[in-house]
């Protein structure tokens, strides 16, 4: 039994840490595919887009749901869509992103 308990307490962090997004993460999610952390590829860079957000307290928020659902219209002619990606990945590369 004290087995057991010792196996749960090394691999409850794997599932209960938090998510920390970095260009691993994006890279793992696909995202630099279209994107890239300062030069613009078929989307905006990440730092335009961090640019444009600034200010907006609710950008993260408006990001990762962007991420999660897709976007139209906001960078031009070509529409980014929904990626199958978790919300709390979504939520971590869009906290990530107004770090830039």
């Amino acid at each position: 039994m004290k087995k057991f308990a010792a196996l749960i307490a090394l691999a409850l962090p794997l599932y209960v840490a938090p998510v920390h997004a970095s260009p691993e993460l994006a890279t793992k999610s696909k995202c630099m595919s279209c994107h890239q952390v300062e030069t613009k590829v078929l989307g905006p860079s990440f730092k335009d887009i961090a640019a444009k957000y600034k200010a907006d307290k609710t950008a993260e928020a408006m990001l990762a749901n962007g991420i999660v659902k897709g976007v139209k219209g906001k960078w031009g002619k070509i529409p980014m869509p929904p990626q199958k990606i978790a919300p709390a990945d979504a939520a971590a590369l869009a906290k990530w992103i107004v770090t830039l």
